[in-house]
C-alpha cells in the first residue's frame, strides 16, 4: 500500500458514518424528535423526516464506499471506491453544514468544517 494517509482517512470516515448511521437508525424517534425541534424555525420544519432519511442513506453509502475503498487500496492500490467514498463523505458533510447553517447552529456548523477538511484532502489524494 503506497498511500497510508488515504487509507487512514477512509477508515476514519467509515467508522464515523457507520456509528452515525447506526445511532440514527436504532434511535430513530429520539433523533427525529430532536431534529424537529432543531429545525422548527426553518424551511425544513415540514421535511425533517425526509431530510433524515436522505442523510442516513448518504451516510450508509459513504460508509460502504469508504470501507470498500480501504480494501481496494490495501489489496491492489486502487483508488476508485475510496475516491467515491471521499466524495460522498464531503457531500454528506455539506448537507449537514447546510442544515446547521439554516438552523443558525453556528457551533454545529463549525464542528462539521473540522470533518470537511480531511474529506477534501481525501478527495484530492485519491483523485
Amino acid at each position: 500500500m503506497n498511500n497510508p494517509a488515504s487509507f487512514l482517512i477512509l477508515v476514519f470516515f467509515g467508522i464515523t458514518y457507520l456509528q452515525s448511521s447506526y445511532e440514527k437508525l436504532f434511535y430513530w424517534e429520539d433523533n427525529l424528535n430532536w431534529l424537529k425541534g432543531h429545525f422548527a424555525q426553518t424551511r425544513l420544519k415540514n421535511h425533517v423526516k425526509l431530510a433524515l432519511i436522505n442523510l442516513v442513506i448518504m451516510e450508509l453509502i459513504s460508509t460502504i464506499l469508504c470501507f470498500v475503498g480501504c480494501v481496494e487500496l490495501y489489496v491492489s492500490n486502487g483508488r476508485l471506491f475510496g475516491f467515491y467514498g471521499a466524495v460522498f463523505s464531503a457531500i454528506t458533510l455539506l448537507m449537514m453544514l447546510f442544515g446547521q447553517r439554516l438552523a443558525k447552529d453556528y457551533d454545529g456548523a463549525r464542528t462539521i468544517v473540522i470533518y470537511f477538511i480531511p474529506a477534501v484532502m481525501a478527495v484530492y489524494w485519491l483523485n
